[in-house]
């Protein structure tokens, strides 16, 4: 069975699932069988596993940096928000149930349970290590007795756990000794090692601190991780746009020939990750934005996944996006729309069994011929194919999530044709307008095609008479990824006890001459 480390931190957003990919990349480096395991997750941004099934899009990042496939196994409990405080509950990558409160129901408590002790015996068999990662805070006193996330899965893999911190936000003494003064005496003796994280400056200026942490908690610090700019690593949740990649970026830093692109900022969006390949291009500026005020001279728009479609789509209409998308249209502005997105801007959205909405019927955007109705069962689907309109035949691959139906209208034209694994032959995808200015697609991770993205941005840029880039190279995404986590797992190695941190995995040792 695995030796297992695991991540839990003062509270969301210290920086947990980037240190598990860290640690993830390392012990992979070093030749040791890694996978992450996260039992409860809650987060609009997903992935799909080869096998079809659906976990938080953080494992999925750190298989990657293990340099496996994502599997269902590696986050078995999926907590997506809905409408109304209430959450659709994915167990081991298909949809359970929804409920507004997780864990009211005893007997679907034992069951989730029991699905997180499957998962955990299933990856426990097959891998030296489990980096696990906990969510939120431990000692949330309210919740803790359903807490299934934190030391009860520490208990369950008997793992050793890393306390984590954010120094940037600051409180860093009070939520640490908080912390472990909040947990049980059991509880506090897996506590092995605390990491400050996000440190600006010197750290030797926090020789003093690290000193009277370790006096008054009893447990050793392990590192002090430097603040990393530009991570270039996928965020978990919506608390990631204020950070630095997705601030808005200076038209007059990338040149006022640059492409400026807008993201609607929508109330329940989700897999907003989608977009990250935009933010590399060296000529392009991209801005999430919340009203339609924020935008300025845009040259395309891009409507994001969503998931609550009907309450997204009513949004747009109360705060003037249809009108204002509409009046874009008619001045020659690009729009895309992918998954919720694309169901909005069709001709009507039916949620006739209220899936999402107490409205049966709501009138779309009207932008593209299709209307949608949604449905209690969930696409989830790994797809490639390619594309059927005027930018070009070319290949395509992604995944799909939605719990809809899109039906083609008169004057329908497909974005694409797409097959996933079980299907006899390719299907169409999405729909471009009659003028070319408006698609749709249900492929998620469609702008990490490095051709399709650089063919709809030179269409973009054809469009409004702007410049090649001076380079002409078409970025990878692929490349950048895999150098963003062999940097992480670089400073964090130069920055963390990893003596130490061998000496927690008892038995497990390096194969490679990193360590």
């Amino acid at each position: 069975m695995a030796k297992n480390l695991m991540v839990v931190g003062t509270s969301s957003n210290v920086g947990k699932s980037v240190l598990c990919t860290a640690l993830c990349r390392i012990l992979h480096q070093d030749g040791v069988r890694v996978s992450p395991f996260k039992a409860q997750n809650m987060s609009l941004n997903s992935a799909v596993t080869p096998s079809g099934r659906e976990i938080g899009r953080s494992q999925a990042v750190q298989a990657e940096a293990c340099g496996l496939s994502a599997n269902e196994h590696m986050n078995p409990v999926l907590l997506k928000p809905m409408r109304r405080y209430r959450s659709q509950v994915i167990l081991q990558g298909r949809v359970y149930e929804t409920q507004s409160a997780f864990g009211e129901n005893l007997d679907g408590a034992d069951v989730i349970w029991d699905a997180v002790v499957e998962s955990y015996n299933y990856l426990a068999a097959r891998h030296d290590v489990l980096v696990i990662e906990g969510a939120g805070s431990p000692v949330e006193m309210n919740l803790k007795p359903r807490d299934i996330a934190n030391m009860r899965t520490a208990q369950l893999a008997e793992a050793s756990v890393l306390l984590v911190a954010d120094i940037d936000r600051g409180g860093v003494f009070a939520s640490l000794v908080g912390t472990m003064q909040l947990l049980t005496e059991s509880e506090r003796a897996r506590v092995k090692g605390i990491v400050v994280n996000k440190f600006r400056g010197d750290p030797s200026l926090f020789e003093d601190g690290v000193q009277m942490l370790e006096a008054y908690t009893g447990v050793p610090v392990l590192g002090v991780i430097p603040y990393i700019s530009d991570l270039g690593i996928d965020e978990e949740d919506a608390v990631g746009l204020e950070g630095e990649r997705y601030a808005s970026h200076s038209t007059t830093a990338k040149g006022e020939s640059a492409v400026r692109i807008a993201i609607v900022q929508l109330p329940h969006m989700s897999n907003f990750t989608d977009f990250d390949p935009l933010f590399l291009e060296p000529d392009v500026v991209v801005s999430f934005c919340p009203t339609p005020t924020d935008i300025e001279r845009v040259h395309a728009v891009i409507l994001p996944g969503s998931k609550n479609t009907m309450e997204d789509l009513l949004w747009l209409e109360q705060t003037g996006w249809t009108a204002t998308l509409g009046r874009l249209h008619a001045q020659g502005t690009l729009i895309f729309g992918v998954c919720g997105g694309y169901q909005m801007l069709g001709q009507t959205v039916s949620d006739p069994t209220h899936q999402e909405s107490l409205s049966a019927s709501l009138a779309g955007m009207g932008l593209l011929p299709v209307a949608t109705t949604l449905a209690a069962e969930k696409t989830t689907v790994l797809v490639q194919g390619k594309l059927a309109g005027d930018i070009g035949s070319l290949e395509i691959s992604g995944y799909e999530i939605h719990m809809g139906v899109s039906t083609a209208l008169a004057g329908y034209r497909p974005f694409a044709y797409v097959q996933g694994a079980n299907d006899d032959q390719a299907r169409s995808d999405g729909a471009i307008s009659e003028d070319g200015l408006v698609m749709g697609t249900y492929v998620h991770g469609i702008f990490e095609n490095d051709a399709f993205r650089s063919r709809w941005l030179q269409q973009v840029r054809a469009r409004f008479g702007l410049p090649a880039p001076a380079s002409g190279a078409i970025t990878s995404v692929a490349d950048v990824r895999l150098q963003a986590y062999d940097r992480l797992a670089d400073v964090v190695r130069a920055h963390l006890d990893m003596d130490t941190l061998y000496r927690l995995l008892d038995g497990v040792e390096a194969t490679t001459a990193q360590c």
